[in-house]
């Protein structure tokens, strides 16, 4: 899966978030995260990622 700065993604546990940072191409990044009615900055594996919104 291609994962570009500022893609929507998808997480496996449901929520969605924005990819804002490309620290490793392909595997590690910086994102923006929508749960609980806020916005939380975390990091994200590859691994967490169930795909890319349109």
């Amino acid at each position: 899966m291609k994962i570009k700065q500022y893609d929507r993604v998808l997480l496996k546990d449901g929520n969605k978030a924005s990819i804002v940072e490309i620290f490793e191409e392909d595997y590690f990044f910086l994102a923006d995260i929508d749960k609980n009615g806020d916005t939380y900055t975390e990091d994200l594996r590859i691994d967490q990622i169930e795909k890319v919104l349109k």
